[in-house]
């Protein structure tokens, strides 16, 4: 395990709906995302989980500074 992973017990995973009320975006520009690989996600039957530690990951590495 790398020093900056978590035990599997100790993530959070976020439903597409979660995620998408978190960043203020639609449930389908987080399906984009993940099937994008831009967001790593887990697959549960039909659905998918997002690690809540990827969305902080994603926010903070898409930050855009303006003039």
């Amino acid at each position: 395990m790398a020093s900056n992973e978590r035990p599997l017990s100790e993530v959070k995973f976020l439903t597409v709906a979660e995620v998408a009320n978190a960043m203020r975006v639609s449930k389908m520009t987080v399906y984009r995302l993940v099937h994008g690989g831009e967001l790593p996600a887990v697959r549960v039957g039909r659905s998918f989980r997002v690690p809540e530690q990827a969305v902080h990951d994603y926010l903070r590495d898409s930050f855009v500074e303006t003039a």
